[in-house]
């Protein structure tokens, strides 16, 4: 009996996909993939050299993440501080905070991003700017 081939979550008929192929398909950061896309959530892997901000938004719905790889500094509106995750922390942003982050340290971070389907950076706030 042969194993079938694991394809990425996105395509029909898949519940499973590592994180290692995806990694070899897409390359030298920077870039993102939509892994899991259903009525209600979405669900992003994203990698970010370091260095590499993202810009400053929010959203109409919570956001979390877990991160898989790298070391990433979030700053979210009212913090004093940033957040420094690591490989395995769950960093969870609230709804209508701005926030955006910056990998920091020596290697690529991987970030899984999830919230609600169709939900997209806002920048209609003070504080908030696209890069």
């Amino acid at each position: 009996m042969t194993t079938p081939p694991r394809i990425p979550l996105l395509q029909l008929g898949s519940l499973q996909s590592r994180l290692p192929e995806l990694i070899a398909k897409k390359g030298a950061p920077p870039w993102s993939e939509a892994v899991v896309l259903t009525d209600d959530i979405q669900a992003f892997l994203i990698c970010h050299p370091p260095g590499q901000p993202n810009d400053t938004h929010y959203h109409h719905h919570d956001e979390w993440w877990v991160v898989l790889q790298g070391e990433i500094d979030w700053f979210i509106e009212g913090e004093t501080a940033p957040i420094l995750a690591r490989a395995g922390d769950f960093v969870f942003g609230p709804k209508h905070l701005w926030h955006h982050l910056e990998p920091v340290g020596a290697t690529p971070s991987i970030r899984i991003a999830i919230n609600a389907r169709g939900e997209f950076h806002r920048y209609d706030r003070p504080g908030c700017k696209p890069l």
